[in-house]
């Protein structure tokens, strides 16, 4: 019967988008469907509303955003202010997908999937990577040199609100705090007021920012270089606009950062970007990047550069490509390289290999994440097999965890054997999920191999934080898993190998208290509870996946039609660490959202909205 009636409202818009002035009729049998979409719990369902949304869509921008801003507001999503600002900002993107979609189609059940989690991951898209030359017949990773290791920090996920004030409420319903939204939130008035540098619901102040780059300077004097990647900016999606967001990344990088590092290296985040943070980005990098990386940035928001102090290559790419809330990405016939990165990326690799290069790759977001598209993982896995000799390491930012991604030869057999590369995945400065903290790697100075590396944070329980955070020592890699194995790795020029990582999920396996320790350390000790059962074996299947369709995400259909996460704890989480759209979490209650649009659509075009005339003119 749902079926049925699906296709027959299928028939009815599409009747009406192809004869200008065809209405839809009957509105019983709308009825009637809105109805069944209330009650299912199917891909198809969720197609059927993709019709109902592009028929709204097909009325224009401002009708699109009126009425899915009164659902945001009338599902109690979030505030009315938050709705308001951040459908503005995303809702004409939508509605130009939604009038351009086929549904359905390729596109149409990806939406489905990443957004309301109601179908199953479509198959990838076949797509072979062209590359310019074969894979040497004995590439392999070097022997590490044995030479004294340099130092390299990598921070992550600053966020910094610049509109932080102390005294203000660190206790609102907005997704971060200590802003003076009310006169209720202003310092003096609450009774929750934020201390000097920050709290668990706001992003960091920038005193908080700055503690950290001293102690950097303080701990690790003589860093070779330093690495970042990326969100500076915070999370108030709903405010943010062309003249805060390049005010934030200049501030960022040309007054502080420039300030505290001779050599830092950046990656756009996906808090960082719009159509004009390429020209901001591209010259405030130049300071460290020079001109010609600079230049290339502005195309991608990505750029290649030499190591002044080795033979070391930088390759910063632009993840945002792959990333599923990336509105832009989902055209009717989706790119397999949207900009041609992964070609301007293969070779970039072919030539540092000719040259005899090691090198490193820095994204924001991880590739092998539930964030991730599977297609797009896919194709840059093939990149990452190609020149696992040539790569050294892969870094990350986004989840605000500390956590790793291990790529391997035969998913289907993952072994030390079959372990090729290995993705860091850097802890957040911003204080919303953890402790602030940052890392520090020590580094073969000949093959860029990774030694080892020391984790630091700022313990914000402890009594003196708020007067002056003491930056410590949180553990060290080798010192935590290291003695653990058999054989063990403690030799300090011992490279940490993909190898020796898919030993330590191993480990995980066979000792539950060394895997509570790394869930513990996930957080950087902070809101962390037991991770048992399929909580822990989902866990370890994601460090195992850095290809995003083997990471043990399960898309699951139900009748809370919730996005698919991981089964670990709160703070294990990582979906939605780093800017779920309001979107897309309005979607995520498929049920009420339904009841919701029906509501708030005929209360803004009458109750005859389905049934009026809609026309494909708007783009």
């Amino acid at each position: 019967m749902i079926l049925s009636r699906w296709f027959a409202f299928a028939s009815l818009v599409g009747a009406a988008f192809a004869v200008p002035g065809k209405s839809l009729a009957k509105r019983t049998t709308v009825a009637e469907i809105f109805t069944d979409i209330e009650d299912a719990v199917t891909c198809a369902g969720c197609e059927a509303l993709l019709v109902i949304l592009q028929a709204l869509a097909h009325l224009g921008n401002d009708d699109f955003v009126d009425v899915i801003t009164e659902v945001c507001i009338l599902a109690g999503i979030d505030d009315d202010d938050v709705c308001e600002g951040a459908i503005a900002r995303e809702g004409p993107i939508l509605a130009h997908d939604l009038r351009n979609m086929d549904v359905p189609s390729h596109t149409a059940t990806l939406f489905c999937t990443t957004i309301f989690g109601l179908c199953d991951y479509p198959a990838i898209t076949d797509y072979t990577v062209d590359f310019p030359s074969s894979k040497p017949a004995n590439a392999s990773r070097p022997a590490s040199s044995g030479e004294t290791p340099i130092q390299v920090v990598h921070i992550s996920d600053i966020h910094v609100d610049l509109s932080y004030e102390v005294g203000a409420s660190y206790d609102c319903t907005k997704n971060i705090c200590c802003r003076p939204y009310t006169a209720a939130d202003a310092p003096g008035n609450t009774s929750y007021p934020a201390g000097e540098y920050g709290n668990h619901n706001c992003d960091s102040p920038l005193d908080l920012e700055l503690s950290m780059y001293e102690a950097i300077q303080t701990l690790v004097p003589d860093a070779a270089f330093s690495i970042f990647t990326g969100d500076v900016v915070e999370g108030a999606v709903w405010l943010v606009n062309e003249t805060e967001v390049t005010n934030d990344l200049n501030d960022a990088y040309n007054t502080r950062m420039a300030s505290y590092f001779s050599q830092i290296y950046g990656v756009i985040g996906n808090h960082d970007v719009a159509p004009w943070a390429y020209d901001t980005l591209s010259s405030d990098w130049e300071q460290w990047i020079g001109s010609t990386a600079a230049t290339t940035a502005d195309d991608y928001g990505s750029y290649s550069v030499k190591y002044s102090g080795g033979n070391l290559r930088i390759i910063s790419f632009n993840t945002n490509f792959y990333y599923k809330e990336n509105f832009w990405l989902y055209e009717k016939t989706m790119q397999t390289d949207p900009n041609s990165q992964l070609a301007w990326i293969v070779d970039e690799l072919d030539a540092a290999e000719t040259a005899g290069e090691r090198v490193w790759l820095m994204g924001h977001m991880p590739m092998g994440a539930s964030d991730a598209f599977h297609d797009g993982s896919n194709y840059f896995n093939q990149i990452i097999q190609r020149y696992d000799a040539t790569i050294a390491a892969v870094f990350y930012g986004h989840t605000h965890k500390d956590e790793f991604e291990i790529a391997y030869s035969d998913y289907s057999n993952p072994t030390a054997d079959t372990a090729t590369m290995m993705s860091y995945i850097a802890p957040a400065l911003t204080p919303t999920s953890g402790n602030p903290t940052f890392r520090v790697y020590s580094v073969d100075p000949v093959t860029f191999g990774i030694l080892d590396f020391q984790v630091y944070f700022a313990n914000m329980s402890s009594s003196t934080y708020q007067t002056k955070p003491t930056w410590e020592k949180y553990y060290s890699a080798k010192e935590a898993y290291g003695s653990l194995l058999s054989p063990p790795v403690t030799d300090s020029a011992a490279e940490l190998t993909p190898a020796f990582w898919h030993n330590v999920t191993a480990l995980f396996e066979s000792d539950d208290s060394v895997f509570q320790d790394y869930i513990a350390r996930k957080s950087r000790g902070w809101d962390y509870s037991s991770c048992t059962g399929t909580c822990k074996t989902d866990e370890i299947c994601q460090l195992r996946a850095a290809e995003s369709q083997y990471n043990c995400v399960e898309i699951t259909p139900g009748i809370s039609f919730k996005k698919a996460k991981r089964s670990t704890s709160s703070s294990s989480s990582e979906e939605s660490a780093c800017g779920e759209s309001v979107i897309g979490k309005m979607f995520s209650n498929f049920e009420s959202t339904v009841s919701s649009l029906k509501t708030a659509a005929d209360a803004k075009l009458g109750t005859s909205f389905l049934a009026t005339t809609v026309n494909s003119t708007v783009v």
